[in-house]
């Protein structure tokens, strides 16, 4: 099912659920500039055999408003759109999982919307800033310096065909060396991305939003929530020890790590993620879980 839900004036996001409407809810959070498509169908599918499963597009992505040279925001205003869209859809508490961004935001609610959750799984994301430093003494690691040369090219305009590669690029570099990257399979993603936004030019505002408010991983330490923390080692983005460092801080987290992966979220790593995905809700729902 899908509809718009209203967030701020003039400001509607596009959600699509899947599964039993009176099932345990899953809230599925996407990275920065990032459509909801970007979770895959095949995830959507194995999630909501038991349970109610969401995903959106932020503000200024896919088919929600497109607005941020008239009404401008900071990174933070995202967390509340997510708690939107649960009283949009009359969910109390639901589990959250946020990718890359999605796992930034889904820290913020942590601290300041804990009796919304079920439970909390993050990936492809460093700790808040603040956090006190590892017990080794190693700092987090940067993002890649190629990637981010890369990136400082995202608001050149482009025809669809360009736009398309340079999507496309863009995967190839998240996606990692160890599995075998389908430029195809990317590509037909950025297709219908594209298709359902009903524009190609590139969804960059959350690079310019606001990260004001952001440094409060101090407060971490204070979580109560069950929380999944997976370790993605080919991310050049958030690779493996800022995962670790992010688990550290969370007194009720569990750590795990998918083999092969990057920041990306490729189909032959769906059945890995839904698996650890699953087990960790169904163990926060037997009464087991944190």
């Amino acid at each position: 099912m899908q509809r718009f839900v209203e967030v701020a004036d003039g400001v509607s996001l596009w959600v699509e659920t899947w599964g039993p409407e009176n099932a345990p809810a899953i809230l599925l959070i996407m990275g920065a500039n990032a459509s909801g498509l970007a979770w895959p169908d095949e995830l959507m599918a194995l999630l909501s055999k038991r349970h109610r499963v969401i995903r959106y597009d932020h503000r200024d992505t896919g088919a929600s408003t497109w607005a941020f040279d008239t009404k401008p925001y900071p990174i933070t205003r995202l967390a509340e759109d997510a708690v939107a869209v649960l009283d949009a859809l009359g969910i109390s508490r639901a589990h959250v999982v946020g990718m890359s961004l999605g796992g930034l935001l889904v820290q913020l609610l942590l601290l300041d919307h804990p009796r919304r959750l079920l439970s909390a799984t993050v990936f492809g994301i460093p700790a808040l800033g603040g956090t006190p430093a590892p017990a080794d003494g190693t700092a987090p690691v940067p993002i890649d310096e190629g990637l981010l040369e890369f990136w400082s090219h995202m608001f050149e305009p482009r025809d669809l065909e360009a736009e398309l590669d340079w999507r496309v690029e863009n995967w190839r570099r998240l996606h990692g060396r160890v599995l075998p990257f389908d430029a195809e399979e990317y590509r037909a993603l950025e297709r219908r991305i594209i298709r359902h936004a009903g524009r190609h030019d590139n969804p960059g505002a959350h690079a310019r939003a606001s990260t004001t408010g952001l440094e409060r991983g101090a407060e971490l330490a204070h979580v109560t929530v069950p929380t999944l923390v997976i370790a993605t080692p080919e991310d050049p983005i958030n690779p493996a020890p800022n995962a670790r460092h992010l688990a550290a801080n969370l007194p009720h987290s569990t750590l795990v790590t998918l083999e092969g992966m990057g920041h990306a979220l490729p189909r032959v790593l769906v059945p890995s993620l839904a698996a650890a995905l699953l087990g960790h809700l169904e163990a926060v729902e037997r009464g087991v879980g944190g």
